[in-house]
């Protein structure tokens, strides 16, 4: 598996093009905006665009959908019907899914938005604006910083150390460094 990183400037986004390179199948992760530079490494890599995962119904990490519909015909999968009304695959909940000969784990994480999901694949994470730069998500309400707070010691921080972090905005990181960084802290929950 081979992960490209592509940043929308606009809203200063990560978009992942997630690749199997046994069977040139390639997710896309929050597709703020599709470049040319993200067609060109589709198409010169003869890949098939067999998903697009969405980790919440924010623009900048999802404006691009519309342009990758019409070249492409990912499933599309999120926990907001909206992302792409009835072509929405929606999940809810924690699970698995098969998305071609790939396994995505995703969880639930709602306090940044209700519609908030967490992807694995293999040892990446993919945490959208749950976690960003080695902060936890905004969020807008005491409660939904609890809510944040608790789903990502649970869900998040009871995985290996080395898990590698893919953010929704800034730069990846490991688990353990994220770990360590945000214990130093004396309330993550500063919002």
């Amino acid at each position: 598996m081979k992960v490209y990183f592509h940043l929308n400037i606009g809203g200063f986004s990560n978009c992942y093009l997630v690749m199997n390179e046994e069977t040139n199948e390639a997710i896309i992760i929050d597709p703020g905006k599709i470049t040319e530079r993200l067609i060109s490494q589709i198409e010169e890599k003869h890949l098939k665009v067999a998903a697009v995962l969405i980790t919440h119904n924010h623009g900048s990490h999802v404006d691009g959908l519309k342009t990758l519909r019409k070249i492409y015909t990912p499933k599309i999968y999120a926990a907001d019907w909206e992302v792409a009304g009835a072509e929405t695959s929606l999940i809810s909940g924690d699970g698995k899914i098969k998305i071609g000969h790939t396994i995505v784990r995703y969880m639930s994480i709602p306090g940044h938005t209700s519609d908030s999901v967490v992807y694995g694949i293999g040892n990446i994470l993919f945490t959208g604006d749950v976690l960003s730069s080695g902060e936890l998500g905004e969020t807008n309400s005491s409660y939904s910083a609890y809510i944040l707070k608790s789903n990502v010691e649970k869900k998040i921080f009871s995985q290996l150390d080395g898990t590698i972090v893919m953010p929704g905005h800034g730069p990846p990181s490991t688990l353990g460094a994220l770990k360590s960084y945000m214990e130093l802290k004396a309330d993550p929950l500063r919002k």
